[in-house]
């Protein structure tokens, strides 16, 4: 029989609901400027491929926009040009972290021409370039960016 009043060593219990916090809260420690780096970086390889991919072949590039694309109100060639355009200076930017809410926006524009104009059924895809370009619009490139950067330098010259 023990005494209760002796101490007793009383092994910790680990309840599926402790272990859920603590799992919860691991997750909770990522710094939203990891997110936001790997979702630029994410981002703008895509965007960088598509464009490296339609200046390999430019005449291939514009048949496409002329024959498949068809992106209503412009010529074919201004819309491939306009295209590749964006795809390029966005890709840059948003890796650099540089004016990436604008490019962002830019980059969501294109996708949803994409979407409404050129590959309607490609939605699931297009839905996942627009959540990473929603996040980068919605909280910026986070710390690692020049935008942060600049933000600095203006604040300290004040």
């Amino acid at each position: 029989m023990m005494n209760p009043t002796m101490p007793t060593t009383q092994k910790p219990t680990f309840s599926a609901a402790s272990l859920l916090n603590k799992a919860v809260g691991l997750t909770e420690a990522i710094p939203l400027s990891v997110i936001q780096l790997a979702a630029r970086i994410a981002i703008a390889h895509v965007f960088w491929n598509s464009a490296q991919s339609k200046l390999l072949s430019w005449p291939i590039t514009l048949q496409l926009f002329a024959m498949e694309y068809r992106v209503p109100l412009l010529p074919p060639d201004i819309a491939a040009l306009l295209a590749t355009a964006t795809e390029l200076t966005g890709a840059i930017l948003i890796c650099l972290g540089l004016f990436t809410r604008l490019s962002a926006l830019a980059l969501l524009g294109l996708v949803a021409v994409i979407q409404i104009f050129v590959y309607p059924g490609h939605w699931g895809e297009h839905l996942l370039w627009a959540s990473l370009l929603g996040l980068l619009l919605a909280r910026g490139a986070g710390v690692v960016s020049l935008d942060q950067l600049g933000r600095r330098l203006i604040l300290d010259n004040r």
